[in-house]
C-alpha cells in the first residue's frame, strides 16, 4: 500500500507497533471500498502517531474486536502451523455483528448547527455500528483509555441527551428527531420508545480503575437511564439512554455474544443484544400472548357447551288434534295440526291415549258442541251391546253399506280418516232457528235434513241437535229414524 500511495507511516506506539496512516489517495480508494462519500470519510488522522495514537488504536481494536472477522484458510496453506492455528480459533469463534461498513468512525452530534457544520456544545462519538440485519439498528460506542473521570463521562452523556432531544423539521414537513432523519430506526412500542443505546468500552491502559469509574458514574447519570418499573416485573425506558459498559480485553476475548456487557441498573452480565435490548419486557409480552390465548380457548370452549345445552333433545312426536274445519293438508299431503280447536277450548287426552275434547262446554255453547269432537274409545260402547245404536252415516243417497257422513259425503279414509268432522256454527244456527233444509243432501234428524258432524254410538242417549226435548222411553230422542232421502 505504501509503494501505490495509499498510506504513510504514522509513527509507533508505546507497545513498539508501526502506525501507517490513510493519505488522501488511500481515503479516496477506503471510500470506493465502502460505498461511501469522501465527504464523509473524515481526515486523514495527521500527527496521530506523535503521542502514540493511543485512541485511534483502540477505537480501531474496538471494531475488530465487534466485528470479529473470519480469515480465509486456503490463503494461510503456507503460513506457519502456529498462524493457521490462531485462524482455524478466529473462524470457530462466535460471529461478530454487522460488517465492516456498518461501522463509522468520529461521527459528530451537533447539538447545534449541521451534520457537515456541527455548531459548540454537541458531542463526537467515537463509533457509530447500524447493524439491523444482526439485531442492532444503532448503537453509538464510546472508547475511553480510562484517563477521563466519571464527571467527565458524565458531562459526555449530556451532551448525548442534547442532541437526542433536537429536532428538525423532514421532507415532508413533521418534525423528527434529528438523528432519525440520517440512521432509519424501527419505531418502538407505545410508552416504550428509548433512544439510542451507547456502549462505553473501557480499555485499561491509564491509572484510573473503571471498577471505580462505573459506580460513580451510575449516580451521576441516573436521571439519563432509570426506567419506570412495572407490574409486570419490567421497567418502561421511555425517552432514556440505556447506558452499557465493558472492558476492551474481555471484549477482544468473548465478543459481543459473550457475557461480558453490564446494562446500568442492573447487577449481573449479559450480551450485547440482550443489554441493550428489554429481554424481561418480551418475556412479559409472551406472556401475556399465552395467557391472552388460553382465555380465547376457555371463552371458545364455553359458547360450545352452551350451544350444546339449548340444542332440543331428541323426542316423540305427539300428534294433536286438528282445528275444526280450518285445517288444510301441507305439502305432503298430511294433516296441518293445532294444539287448540277453535272455539272448543284445549284437546286433552284420556287414560288410552286418544284425542278427546274438551270436559265441558264453554259458557254460552249448545250442548251440541259435545258431539262436535271424537270420544276417547275407551268410553265407546263395543258393537252389539244394548246402548249401541245405528250409525247414521251408514244410509245415504249414494248406496248403502259405504260410509257416509250426515253431509251425505263418502267418510275419510287414510291419514285423514281421524279428522273431525263438524258443521259450520252458522249452518247450525240456521237450521235450529228455521228448521229449513239446508244445502246439500243428508240424514233427517227430527223432520229437518241438515249438514252435521257424523254421529257415532258414544252412549244410549244423546241431546238433540236441534234443541232440547224430552227424552222418549227406548233410548230414542223425537223421531230420529234413518232417512234415505
Amino acid at each position: 500500500m505504501r509503494k501505490h500511495g495509499l498510506v504513510e507511516n504514522g509513527g509507533t506506539t508505546k507497545a513498539g507497533e508501526t502506525l501507517r496512516n490513510l493519505t488522501a489517495k488511500g481515503l479516496q480508494a477506503a471510500s470506493y471500498e465502502l460505498g461511501r462519500p469522501v465527504a464523509e470519510m473524515g481526515s486523514t488522522a495527521r500527527g496521530a502517531g506523535s503521542s502514540g495514537a493511543s485512541h485511534p488504536m483502540a477505537v480501531n481494536e474496538t471494531v475488530i474486536a465487534m466485528l470479529r472477522p473470519k480469515p480465509n484458510l486456503d490463503l494461510l496453506t503456507k503460513e506457519l502451523a502456529e498462524a493457521q492455528a490462531a485462524a482455524q480459533a478466529a473462524v470457530d469463534a462466535p460471529d461478530g455483528v454487522g460488517t465492516i461498513a456498518s461501522y463509522w468512525t468520529e461521527v459528530p452530534l451537533p447539538a447545534t448547527g449541521t451534520w457537515n457544520a456541527p455548531g459548540k456544545g454537541g458531542a463526537q462519538v467515537d463509533i457509530v455500528l447500524t447493524a439491523p440485519q444482526d439485531g442492532v439498528p444503532l448503537l453509538f460506542i464510546e472508547v475511553d483509555n480510562c484517563h477521563e473521570t466519571a464527571e467527565e463521562i458524565a458531562a459526555k452523556l449530556e451532551k448525548y441527551a442534547r442532541f437526542r432531544e433536537r429536532k428538525t423539521k423532514d421532507t415532508d414537513g413533521h418534525e423528527r428527531p434529528m438523528w432519525r432523519t440520517r440512521w432509519p430506526v424501527p419505531a418502538g412500542r407505545p410508552g416504550d420508545e428509548p433512544h439510542p443505546p451507547v456502549l462505553l468500552v473501557f480499555n485499561r491502559i491509564c491509572a484510573r480503575d473503571p471498577n471505580r469509574t462505573v459506580p460513580r458514574l451510575l449516580e451521576l447519570t441516573r436521571h439519563l437511564w432509570a426506567g419506570q418499573r412495572q407490574s409486570g416485573g419490567y421497567h418502561l425506558y421511555d425517552r432514556k439512554i440505556p447506558i452499557t459498559a465493558t472492558g476492551l480485553r474481555n471484549l477482544r476475548q468473548h465478543g459481543p455474544a459473550g457475557p461480558v456487557f453490564l446494562r446500568f441498573g442492573r447487577d449481573h452480565m449479559q450480551p450485547l443484544l440482550q443489554a441493550i435490548g428489554n429481554p424481561r419486557r418480551d418475556a412479559a409480552d409472551v406472556r401475556e400472548r399465552e395467557a391472552a390465548r388460553a382465555r380465547q380457548e376457555e371463552y371458545q370452549a364455553q359458547l360450545r357447551r352452551a350451544v350444546s345445552r339449548r340444542q332440543p333433545s331428541v323426542r316423540p312426536a305427539v300428534r294433536l288434534a286438528p282445528t275444526a274445519g280450518r285445517s288444510s293438508p301441507t305439502t305432503d299431503g298430511r294433516p296441518r295440526w293445532r294444539t287448540r280447536s277453535r272455539g272448543y277450548g284445549g284437546i286433552r287426552r284420556c287414560a288410552a291415549g286418544a284425542r278427546t275434547g274438551p270436559s265441558r262446554p264453554r259458557a254460552g255453547t249448545s250442548t251440541s258442541a259435545r258431539s262436535r269432537t271424537r270420544s276417547c274409545p275407551s268410553r265407546t260402547p263395543a258393537a252389539g251391546s244394548r246402548t249401541s245404536a245405528p250409525d247414521l252415516g251408514q244410509a245415504s243417497a249414494g248406496g248403502a253399506g259405504k260410509p257416509r257422513t250426515a253431509l251425505g259425503k263418502p267418510a275419510l279414509s287414510g291419514p285423514r280418516a281421524g279428522r273431525v268432522h263438524s258443521a259450520a256454527p252458522r249452518e247450525l244456527g240456521r237450521a235450529a232457528r228455521t228448521g229449513g233444509r239446508p244445502r246439500g243432501s243428508g240424514a233427517t234428524i227430527g223432520g229437518s235434513q241438515m249438514h252435521g258432524p257424523t254421529l257415532r254410538p258414544d252412549s244410549a242417549a244423546r241431546p238433540s241437535l236441534v234443541g232440547n226435548r224430552p227424552r222418549q222411553p227406548g233410548g230414542t230422542q223425537g223421531a230420529t229414524t234413518p232417512h234415505a232421502g
